[in-house]
């Protein structure tokens, strides 16, 4: 204890001293607890924060239950391949074929040899190791490359598991993607379909659109029949989205990507000559999707058979 107290004592006093204390003392002890120990009081936390109650482990009924307990105990080897960004690409090439897939200009662990100069003028850049990290680049031309590596340096230096505690994320090997920007005609952000497969059948289409200043939810069926249902606290779209031109393709290639799972979101881009793999996620916002319905989250909970685990 005496580093602990040599640690917050040199420039803090007063109350500023009993907020550092406390923080150095939760890392002190969150140090020497057992990892699976962490694990289950942040993620059982952050449940209670987003939704007011612990979820049920025993007997989980919600999609958001569920994901929480998978968490905890699923450990196949297949899910980390799954998140990660860049080992995905062979499952996907596997399973469906390489056209889907965006086209990468660069993978590398030292982001100061990205060759800018040889990039097009829009292109992504994003970690492997991640969820959320990502940069677009809409015209290089505008585009401070200092910056940008910096960036990338610091995902780099970060394990994305410690957010969350997502273990699917601990041991992925960091490394930097540079990839083609899909352009859909929509807008700047290209429209998100992220299709929940259940067991190898895709039951729901969560629909993101717009930028990260103003994002639009949508929940259809799979015959695209509108749910109704959003997710709390984010704006619905203005009106109801056209069907995708490509939709029967799409859950085609979900339900391909999700065989043999017993829950995926595998998400996908429509373009106007083609569909595109985005990602596959198996946390989805880390069992804490906040849906506007409890019931509806009830009924994704039904779907998704537990006792179904035939990947290793």
């Amino acid at each position: 204890m005496t580093w602990v107290c040599r640690k917050v004592g040199s420039n803090v006093t007063g109350a500023r001293y009993g907020v550092e204390m406390h923080r150095v003392l939760k890392r002190a002890v969150t140090r020497m607890l057992p990892e699976p120990v962490v694990d289950a009081i942040v993620i059982l936390k952050g449940y209670k924060r987003q939704f007011g109650v612990l979820p049920n482990l025993v007997r989980p009924r919600t999609l958001n239950e569920k994901i929480v307990r998978r968490m905890l105990f699923d450990r196949r080897p297949i899910l980390t391949q799954l998140a990660d960004k860049y080992a995905v690409r062979e499952y996907v090439k596997t399973k469906v074929g390489a056209h889907v897939l965006p086209r990468v200009y660069w993978v590398t662990k030292a982001p100061d040899d990205i060759p800018f100069g040889d990039l097009p003028s829009q292109f992504v850049v994003k970690p492997t190791h991640g969820s959320g990290w990502v940069h677009i680049v809409y015209d290089k031309a505008l585009l401070d490359q200092r910056e940008l590596i910096d960036t990338c340096r610091r995902w780099l230096s970060q394990n994305y598991y410690y957010c969350d505690r997502e273990r699917v994320y601990k041991n992925i090997e960091p490394r930097i993607l540079v990839e083609e920007l899909i352009n859909d005609g929509t807008g700047p952000a290209p429209i998100r379909y992220k299709v929940l497969v259940f067991g190898g059948r895709a039951h729901v289409i969560m629909v993101i659109s717009g930028t990260p200043d103003d994002l639009r939810c949508g929940l259809y069926g799979r015959s695209w029949e509108d749910t109704g249902v959003t997710y709390a606290g984010t704006k619905r779209t203005d009106e109801p989205l056209p069907r995708p031109p490509h939709l029967t393709e799409m859950l085609r290639y979900a339900e391909i990507l999700g065989g043999g799972l017993d829950f995926v979101r595998v998400d996908l881009y429509d373009t106007p000559d083609k569909v595109y793999f985005g990602e596959i996620t198996t946390t989805p916002l880390g069992g804490r999707m906040p849906f506007d319905s409890r019931e509806f989250d009830r009924q994704l909970g039904d779907l998704w058979d537990t006792r179904r685990n035939p990947l290793s």
